[in-house]
């Protein structure tokens, strides 16, 4: 029979085994921690899984413990242990595997964003190099994404680690896992990341850090409240589950967020979790003994009573066990991994879901999403004359892309066709106008892409969906129904495309319809009469 080793007793060894071992590597085992004679308070104030690293200054940061001197006690030494350059002899010690995941995720390359970017802006083939934020040229995608959208990925430098939600963006492991010191002493690592440590990056584009807690960015004139960083923002209806107290980490599992799905060429198929995962999973459950072998350290954290028989919830996806999911008899219970709740988990009622064959295909996002961001009619502007920081160079260098944001605001999301062939929400990924000394004429964008707004909630009407004309791609207008034709009057002016500004495809999709990627579309002709003509409920 296998004994369990107590937690406390275990991290007592990793201080004796470690400690020891890590000092051995550099020649000799450090006799005593000479560091504390400047660093005493820094002694005080880990986490009990990095405990065993207090005695043990250069398990994280290197340098020579044992020596006389400043200078020499600081030669080698790593400041910053968890940002990307670093992480690798720092945290890799112990997580080597997560470091060497993380360097590869999306999170860190943005190969999704540079490859769409490259291709739609015609610079596909300027660079024979991979496409990643790593490796940035100097075309006009490649210029943009240096000096507007490269600052959000962890390879970047952030010599401060302080709490920012706003402007904190990089840092390596330190960007989710950096917890405050608080009155004083070392600062604790922690893994109940908490929702401001998203924001900084989650808040822009896609703004789902905003819309999950309520809030949509506005024009000057229409918000309610200024971000620090000067955008304005109103307030929305927020997501269920945000109004619950769940954070982001609750449902966005460590495979998903730490490069495990290998994969991955965008963000949303680096996403490990899906709505049914929680709310209808009819898969089998997992036992330790069937958990992978990847997973194992988190056995620990598991937030209630647990045996060797104890069943847990897993992904669809990649099998990723749901541990701070408990199956009781009467159903399935979260345990909140930051707010420290216990919920009921609502399964899906068959008779207005399972039993609808006629919306199979929807995804849940498609009728739940209270509403999402609609921005269009930007106007990026390049000036070779200016000057501006370039995230890739680190330094400010010439020329600068200036931005007139356009129309920005809300909506009840447009429907189209995803991955694998399921309707759910689209809104405007770029609908704009790119103007540079390189160019003949202006370049006109207009994409729609798929999105989950983080904005759950009850389900939209009937109506919002069968008799509008936004919902179908169209944009805001005049819709005609009858049993001979079916016709539009856009409201919005049309641009160089021929399209109404807010407007995606029209109604024989013989304009626009461009998507990030060819498996992706507006509803066809035949989709949307069918949309239109279904009778609705009394």
């Amino acid at each position: 029979m296998r004994r369990r080793i107590p937690c406390a007793r275990l991290l007592f060894l990793l201080s004796v085994l470690v400690a020891p071992a890590m000092a051995a590597t550099a020649g000799r085992q450090t006799a005593y921690n000479a560091c504390v004679s400047c660093h005493a308070a820094e002694t005080t104030g880990f986490d009990a899984a990095n405990a065993f690293a207090a005695p043990n200054c250069r398990a994280c940061h290197a340098g020579d413990a044992a020596a006389a001197t400043r200078d020499e006690a600081h030669r080698g030494l790593i400041a910053h242990p968890g940002t990307l350059d670093n992480a690798r002899r720092a945290c890799g010690n112990c997580h080597a595997a997560r470091v060497a995941a993380v360097g590869k995720g999306l999170m860190h390359t943005g190969h999704g964003m540079v490859l769409v970017t490259r291709r739609l802006l015609g610079d596909a083939g300027a660079t024979d190099a991979p496409a990643s934020l790593q490796t940035l040229g100097h075309g006009i995608a490649d210029s943009m994404l240096r000096k507007q959208c490269a600052g959000c990925h962890l390879g970047q430098d952030r010599p401060q680690h302080r709490l920012d939600a706003t402007f904190a963006r990089g840092g390596g492991c330190l960007a989710c896992h950096y917890a405050d010191p608080g009155a004083g002493g070392h600062p604790a690592l922690t893994a109940a990341v908490p929702d401001a440590r998203c924001f900084g990056c989650h808040s822009r584009s896609g703004r789902i850090s905003l819309a999950y807690a309520g809030l949509a960015e506005a024009g000057v004139t229409d918000g309610a409240g200024v971000l620090a960083d000067g955008r304005h923002v109103t307030r929305m209806a927020a997501d269920v589950h945000y109004l619950a107290g769940m954070s982001c980490i609750d449902c966005h599992t460590s495979v998903g967020l730490m490069g495990g799905v290998a994969d991955a060429q965008t963000q949303r198929q680096a996403v490990d979790i899906a709505c049914a995962d929680c709310h209808a999973n009819g898969a089998s459950r997992v036992t330790f003994a069937e958990w992978p072998a990847s997973m194992t350290g988190m056995r620990a954290r598991v937030p209630f009573a647990v045996g060797a028989e104890t069943r847990f919830l897993a992904t669809a996806r990649h099998g990723t066990p749901l541990w701070n999911v408990e199956l009781r008899d009467d159903g399935a219970w979260l345990h909140t991994k930051v707010t420290r709740r216990v919920l009921r988990i609502p399964s899906l009622d068959p008779v207005t879901h399972g039993a609808d064959t006629r919306h199979a295909r929807l995804a849940c996002t498609a009728c739940h999403s209270q509403w999402a961001p609609n921005c269009y009619g930007c106007h990026m502007n390049y000036d070779a004359s200016g000057e501006q920081w370039d995230h890739a160079a680190g330094a400010i260098t010439a020329g600068r892309w200036e931005h007139d944001p356009g129309s920005i605001g809300t909506a009840l999301p447009a429907l189209g066709i995803g991955d694998g062939g399921r309707i759910e929400p689209f809104v405007p990924g770029m609908v704009m106008t790119v103007t540079h000394p390189s160019l003949d004429k202006e370049i006109f964008v207009r994409v729609f892409a798929p999105l989950s707004p983080h904005t759950s909630g009850a389900a939209r009407s009937c109506a919002s969906c069968h008799r509008s004309s936004s919902a179908l791609g169209l944009g805001i207008g005049e819709l005609t129904i009858d049993p001979e034709r079916i016709e539009f009057e856009p409201a919005e002016r049309r641009l160089p495309d021929g399209l109404p500004a807010d407007a995606w495809t029209d109604l024989d999709r013989s304009l626009g319809g461009r998507t990030p990627f060819p498996a992706q579309r507006p509803l066809s002709p035949r989709e949307v009469e069918a949309v239109l003509r279904a009778p609705l409920p009394d």
